[in-house]
């Protein structure tokens, strides 16, 4: 229970430092603003055309007697509506991170070099093309075993009682797993942790990525909060990936006089 605590303390000292950081806060913003206007306009497509999309899907139903066919397609209408609801919340960070890769990367070495106690950070030594093709590989991993759960949740979802009890508290949990390991992917990525190493960290402190990530997927829910929260999830991730790595985390705010601006973290290995 202690790292489900700590799991929730990065995340609200993440979301302090951007506050205290309106520089790298507004920088942060871009890339989930970008993303959000893209899934908008896909969900607001969905609601103009989804009822003729599952007509021309679902010809069968065509010599259905009224009011048969009608509640049968509401229903399939309603259900890819939630689906897609469902893989949005999903899929956005990944997105937004695949998006704002130079943005956050930033954003995270500053938070680094803020709590170090020498005020560096490591560096990512690979080019940022290379960066980009691992980051957008992993997400894609990432977003494919996320699918999966979401669509087996989805099925269960239809269990008497079940479905409507456990299975959604399940579904928040398995998402907020998710939303950790891409959160703290841009610190870790940056360090040279491969994705089957991040997430076999993010396995042993199960709690610790819960604690974080649980209540971030509940608040993604609401529309627009991911966007102002994005900036302090990346900088909370960072504090937890130092965590899980056993890194030191220096309480304040400020690099120690005389420390370096910044210090490479030795060669990324090659992924």
């Amino acid at each position: 229970m202690r790292d489900l605590g700590a799991g929730f303390g990065h995340l609200l000292k993440g979301q302090r430092w951007v506050a205290r950081h309106g520089k790298s806060y507004g920088f942060g913003l871009v890339p989930g603003l970008i993303t959000l206007v893209l899934y908008a306009g896909v969900l607001v497509a969905l609601a103009l055309w989804g009822d003729d999309f599952v007509a021309w899907a679902t010809p069968f139903a065509d010599d259905w007697s009224s009011p048969w066919a009608g509640l049968f397609r509401g229903f399939l209408t309603a259900v890819l509506f939630a689906l897609t609801l469902l893989l949005a919340v999903l899929t956005f960070t990944a997105v937004t991170l695949l998006v704002g890769q130079p943005f956050y990367e930033s954003l995270s070495e500053r938070v680094d070099r803020d709590v170090s106690p020498d005020g560096t950070a490591p560096e990512s030594q690979l080019p940022l093309w290379r960066e980009l093709w691992i980051s957008g590989r992993d997400s894609l991993r990432i977003v494919v075993r996320a699918a999966v759960w979401g669509v087996l949740l989805f099925a269960l979802g239809f269990v008497p009682v079940v479905g409507q009890t456990v299975v959604p508290v399940i579904g928040f949990f398995v998402t907020g797993f998710f939303l950790t390991e891409e959160l703290t992917a841009v610190a870790l990525q940056r360090r040279g942790v491969p994705l089957r190493d991040r997430l076999t960290l993010l396995r042993s402190r199960k709690m610790l990525a819960w604690g974080f990530g649980t209540p971030l997927g509940v608040a993604f829910l609401v529309p627009f909060v991911a966007v102002f929260l994005m900036p302090g999830a990346v900088a909370g991730a960072t504090l937890l990936a130092r965590e899980l790595l056993g890194e030191e985390i220096r309480e304040g705010g400020q690099a120690p006089a005389g420390a370096a601006p910044a210090a490479g973290g030795g060669p990324a290995p090659a992924h």
